[in-house]
């Protein structure tokens, strides 16, 4: 599923125009963004929680050249699934 199949679906069992489920998934994408860009966790209780990881630098390889290349420390987002989640999925 797309972003734009994800909208129809939120459209039709929201009973809501696509104009407003577009404005209800970009709301909630770019609040989600937001709180991992400031380094909070948006936990949805029941589905999951979204976080920030720290990524320690380390040293990896070219695969076409074999040479190492030394990569940098990152935060990356994560997401852990919530027992609703895992259940309804099992």
């Amino acid at each position: 599923m797309n972003k734009s199949e994800l909208i129809a679906s939120i459209a039709t069992h929201g009973d809501l125009d696509k104009a407003t489920a577009t404005k209800v998934i970009n709301a909630l994408l770019e609040t989600i963004t937001a709180e991992l860009k400031a380094g909070r966790e948006v936990n949805l209780v029941g589905f999951g929680a979204f976080t920030v990881k720290e990524r320690a630098a380390r040293t990896g390889r070219n695969p076409s050249t074999g040479q190492e290349v030394e990569i940098r420390a990152a935060r990356v987002p994560g997401f852990k699934a919530g027992k609703g989640l895992k259940e309804a999925v099992n």
